[in-house]
C-alpha cells in the first residue's frame, strides 16, 4: 500500500498526538478525571519529574495537556520560555531588584511591572519587597484570602518548566543570547511577578515616590509651607488617573441571546496593551482532562489564562476607572518628622533600609519609611508632588499589596459553566486589582461587573474625613486624602469582603442579562445606555459625566448592532475592523467646510479632508491628515472650547458635538498639520497604511486603526517618526482580540488575533505572522476541540519533561 506524502505526514501527526495523550492520561490520578467539581484538591506533587504535552497548531499556538496543575504549569512555563525567554528573563531581573547591577542605575525599565523611571528606583522598591518578605507572607496566607493550592502548584510547575527550557535549549533571540542575567527562577519569583502586576495601580504607580521620600532636613528653601496647591493637585490627579490616556485600556462587549441569531451569547474582547515588553499577551490552551479546558491569552509570566473562553463561557477585561489606592495625610510630631500622631498619640514610622548592587559602582543604600497605612510617598507621578515637610507627610494605602488572588480568579473563570459562575468566582476570590469583567455564555446571558479590589472609601467617609487637600482631589479624581491623625477615619470592613479595608462584592456595579454590556474604559454608568448603572461610590468612577469618544462610538455601534439583532460571530469580526472614526463623523464636515477660510492658499488640503471616508483603514486617504490635525487641535485647545454644543447628561452619547471651528488654535492646528506632512514629504492624500506601519525583519507591515482622541474601536497608539516615514511603530493598542460564540456543539465558535504575534524573537517564525494577519484584517480560527487540534496542517507535538 502506497500513501501520498501529505497523508503519511497527517497519520504520523495523529499517531504522535495519540501517543502523547496516552502518556498524559495513563498517568493521571483519579482526582483529575473526577470532573470539574473535584477542584484539584486531591492533586499531589509528584516525586517524579514533571511533564506535559504541547501540541502546536497554526501561528505557534500551543495546546498544553497535563495530568494536574503542577504539570500544567510546567508545560506553560516551558512554552512561554520558548517564545518569550528574553522578555520573561528581563522581568525576573526586575522583581529580583537587580536591574542596576546588569543594566546600570540610570537607565529606564520598560514600565511593564511598575512606573519606576530608573532602574535604581525600581530596584530599591522590589528589593524592599523581597527584604520585607511581603510575597512570602501572602503565600502562607490560607485561601480564600491567600492563593489556593492549585495556583501554588501552577507556580511551582511554571518555574520548573521555564528552568527546564533554559537547560535544554540555546537562546537565539539577540536581546539576551549569552546574557548573564538569564537565570533559573523559583516559584517565589513567579509569585513576586504576580504581586508586581497586582500592585500596578497602587504601590507600582508610586515607586519613585516611595523610594525617594526623605524626612525634611529643614524648612523649604523658598520660605513657603511646602503644602501642595489643592487646585493644581486635583487637576494633576484627574489626569494621572484618567484611564483613557493610560498605556493600558480595552473595549469589550457581551451580547445576550435576546439579540443574537441563535439565542446564545456573544463576546468581543479587544484589550489595548503594550506591543513591547513584559505586559504583552501570549496565547495558549490549557487542559487537564476532566478538570480544566480553557483557551485564551495570558500576561507574560502568569500561569493562567487571563482573558479567554471555554466551551460554555467567554470573558474579557477592560481597565477600570476605580482608584485602587488612597492617601492618608499624616500630622507629624513637632521636631520629629518620622513620627506621626493618631488620636493625639505619637507613632514612630518603621524604617526599611534597602541596599542595591550597582554594576561597576558602589552599592546604593536608601531608607524607605512605612506607617500603619503603608509607605510614605513624596509624589504620585512627576506632576503630583506630595512634599514631606516638618508638619505633614503622606502615606499610601494599597489593598492589592495583600492580594495574590488574581490567578485564582482567572482559574475560576476558566472552569466556569455560565456567567452566574463568573459572578460567583468574583464573589469568592475578589482577586482583580484594576479591571472590569465582561462575559457571555452559551445559555444566552451577558454580564458586566466592576469587581475591583478597592479601598473602602465611601462618599460619607470622604466627606467626613478628607483633609482640605482631599476635599479638592477626591471629587476630581477619586483619590481620597484622609486625615491620618484620626482613628475614626479608618476604612472599616464590609461583611462580604475577603480582606479588611476593602469593598465587598455587594457594593460593586453589576449589570446582568442586558441586550448588550459594553465598556471602553469609562465608568460603569453607561455600560448599557438604556440601563445606566448608578448608586456606586465616587472611588469606582463617575456618574452622569462626559464619556470619551471611544465610549460614545462604541455605544453607538453596539447599540445599533443590538437593535438590528440576529447577531453572529461574523458581526463581531466586522465591528473590530470597522475602523469608523467618531471624531471624523462629528467634525470632518465642519473642518472641511471651514478649511478654505483657515487655509485660503491651500485648496488641496481642503479637497483631501472633504473626500476622506472617515475611517482609518489602511487605504483611507485623508485619514493621516485629519489624525495629525485632530491631535494638535485637542492637545492645544482647552476641552471646554472644542465644541459648540456642550455635554448633557440627558444625551450623553450625542454630546458634546459641533466642533468649534472658531476656537483660538483651530486654524493653527490645521495649518501645522499640513505643514508637518509636507515637511516630511508625505502626500496629504497618501493612503494611511503607507505611513502607519511597523517594520518586522525588514518588512513594512501596514496597520489600520487610530489613536484614543479619534475614538476608534480598533485603537492603536503609534509612534510618530516623520523622518522614518510617519508612524513606524506601535506603543500600545489592540493586542489579543477574541470574538466568541456557540452553535450548540461542544466546540465554541471562536476567532482570535494576537496583533503583535506570539514571539518577540526575530528569529522565530511566529515573530510577525499574526501581525501580517492583523494588517490584512484576517483572523485565526481557534482550534479548541480535539478533532480540530488534530486536523491542524501545522500540528507539531512536543512531549516536555523535567
Amino acid at each position: 500500500m502506497h500513501l501520498r506524502p501529505h497523508l503519511r505526514t497527517r497519520l504520523r501527526h495523529l499517531a504522535l498526538a495519540g501517543a502523547a495523550l496516552a502518556l498524559v492520561t495513563a498517568s493521571m490520578p483519579a482526582s483529575a478525571a473526577a470532573g470539574p467539581g473535584s477542584g484539584g484538591r486531591d492533586h499531589r506533587p509528584s516525586d517524579r519529574g514533571l511533564s506535559a504535552v504541547v501540541r502546536y497548531t497554526e501561528y505557534g499556538i500551543p495546546h498544553i495537556v497535563a495530568k494536574d496543575y503542577a504539570n500544567l504549569g510546567f508545560g506553560t512555563g516551558w512554552a512561554q520560555a520558548a517564545d518569550q525567554v528574553c522578555t520573561l528573563a528581563d522581568g525576573f531581573v526586575t522583581v529580583a531588584g537587580e536591574r542596576s547591577r546588569h543594566f546600570g542605575p540610570d537607565a529606564a525599565p520598560d514600565g511593564s511591572l511598575s512606573s519606576a523611571t530608573t532602574n535604581l528606583s525600581s530596584d530599591l522598591y522590589f528589593r524592599g519587597v523581597r527584604d520585607a518578605g511581603t510575597v512570602e507572607r501572602l503565600l502562607r496566607t490560607p485561601a480564600p484570602a491567600g492563593p489556593s493550592r492549585d495556583v501554588r502548584e501552577l507556580m511551582r510547575g511554571w518555574a520548573a518548566g521555564y528552568n527546564a527550557w533554559l537547560r535544554k535549549n540555546r537562546i537565539t533571540d539577540p536581546a539576551c543570547a549569552r546574557a548573564g542575567w538569564v537565570r533559573p527562577v523559583t516559584a517565589l519569583d513567579v509569585a513576586r511577578r504576580g504581586f508586581a502586576v497586582s500592585v500596578l495601580g497602587g504601590q507600582g504607580r508610586a515607586v519613585d515616590g516611595i523610594t525617594a521620600a526623605r524626612p525634611p532636613a529643614g524648612p523649604p528653601a523658598d520660605g513657603s509651607s511646602g503644602a501642595p496647591d489643592p487646585g493644581r493637585t486635583a487637576e494633576a490627579a484627574r489626569k494621572l488617573f484618567d484611564v483613557s490616556d493610560a498605556a493600558m485600556g480595552s473595549n469589550a462587549v457581551a451580547f445576550s441571546g435576546a439579540v443574537t441569531a441563535d439565542g446564545r451569547g456573544l463576546l468581543l474582547g479587544n484589550p489595548h496593551y503594550p506591543w513591547q515588553g513584559g505586559r504583552r499577551f501570549w496565547q495558549s490552551q490549557q487542559t487537564i482532562p476532566g478538570e480544566l479546558n480553557v483557551s485564551g491569552a495570558s500576561l507574560l509570566g502568569t500561569t493562567v489564562v487571563n482573558i479567554g473562553f471555554n466551551d460554555k463561557v467567554a470573558w474579557s477585561h477592560t481597565v477600570a476607572t476605580g482608584v485602587p489606592l488612597n492617601l492618608h495625610q499624616l500630622a507629624l510630631v513637632p521636631g520629629d518628622p518620622t513620627s506621626y500622631l493618631v488620636d493625639g498619640k505619637p507613632e514612630r514610622m518603621t524604617p526599611r533600609t534597602v541596599t542595591v548592587a550597582v554594576g561597576g559602582g558602589a552599592p546604593v543604600t536608601r531608607t524607605q519609611w512605612w506607617t500603619r497605612y503603608g509607605p510614605v510617598v513624596d509624589r504620585l507621578g512627576a506632576q503630583l508632588p506630595l512634599p514631606w515637610t516638618a508638619a505633614t507627610a503622606y502615606a499610601l494605602n494599597d489593598p492589592n499589596a495583600a492580594n495574590l488572588r488574581a490567578s485564582d480568579t482567572a482559574l475560576g473563570f476558566g472552569k466556569a459553566r455560565s456567567t452566574r459562575d463568573v459572578a460567583d468566582v468574583l464573589r469568592r476570590t475578589q482577586g482583580l486589582p484594576w479591571v472590569n469583567t465582561v462575559a457571555a455564555d452559551s445559555g444566552g446571558r451577558s454580564f458586566f461587573a466592576q469587581a475591583q479590589l478597592l479601598p473602602r472609601i465611601t462618599d460619607e467617609l470622604a466627606q467626613r474625613c478628607s483633609t482640605p487637600l482631599g476635599r479638592a482631589v477626591y471629587p476630581a479624581s477619586g483619590v481620597a486624602v484622609l486625615d491620618g491623625s484620626r482613628s475614626d477615619c479608618a476604612l472599616g470592613s464590609d461583611p462580604d469582603a475577603v480582606q479588611p479595608g476593602v469593598f465587598g462584592p455587594a457594593r460593586m456595579p453589576v449589570l446582568r442579562d442586558a441586550p448588550y454590556a459594553e465598556n471602553s474604559n469609562d465608568s460603569a454608568w453607561l455600560t448599557n445606555a438604556d440601563r445606566p448603572l448608578t448608586g456606586y461610590e465616587r472611588i469606582f468612577g463617575t456618574v452622569a459625566t462626559q464619556r470619551s469618544l471611544r465610549t460614545r462610538g462604541g455605544i453607538e455601534d453596539v447599540a445599533a448592532m443590538a437593535e438590528r439583532g440576529r447577531l453572529t460571530v461574523s458581526d463581531l469580526q466586522r465591528q473590530q475592523f470597522a475602523n469608523r472614526v467618531p471624531a471624523g463623523d462629528l467634525a470632518a464636515a465642519d473642518v472641511a467646510g471651514t478649511c478654505p477660510v483657515a487655509l485660503p492658499d491651500d485648496p488641496e488640503a481642503c479637497r483631501v479632508l472633504a473626500a476622506w471616508d472617515r475611517t482609518v483603514d489602511t487605504g483611507s486617504r485623508g485619514a493621516l491628515l485629519f489624525d495629525r490635525f485632530w491631535r494638535k487641535f485637542t492637545g492645544t485647545v482647552p476641552a471646554a472650547q472644542q465644541w459648540l454644543v456642550p455635554f448633557s447628561a440627558a444625551d450623553p452619547v450625542r454630546t458634546p458635538r459641533a466642533v468649534n471651528t472658531a476656537a483660538p488654535g483651530f486654524a493653527k492646528a490645521l495649518a501645522d498639520a499640513v505643514a508637518e506632512l509636507r515637511a516630511a514629504r508625505i502626500p496629504l492624500d497618501a493612503p494611511l497604511g503607507a505611513h502607519q506601519f511597523v517594520v518586522r525583519n525588514g518588512q513594512r507591515i501596514p496597520l489600520s486603526g487610530g489613536t484614543e482622541a479619534l475614538g476608534v474601536w480598533n485603537k492603536i497608539e503609534p509612534v510618530w517618526n516623520a523622518a522614518g516615514g510617519g508612524y513606524t511603530e506601535v506603543a500600545h493598542g489592540t493586542s489579543h482580540v477574541q470574538a466568541v460564540g456557540w452553535d450548540g456543539s461542544r466546540c465554541p465558535v471562536a476567532r482570535t488575533l494576537l496583533s503583535y504575534s506570539q514571539s518577540s524573537n526575530p528569529a522565530s517564525p511566529h515573530h510577525a505572522d499574526q501581525t501580517r494577519l492583523h494588517a490584512g484584517e484576517r483572523w485565526v480560527t481557534s482550534r479548541f476541540c480535539e478533532k480540530d487540534i488534530l486536523r491542524s496542517p501545522a500540528l507539531r507535538v512536543v512531549v516536555v519533561r523535567d
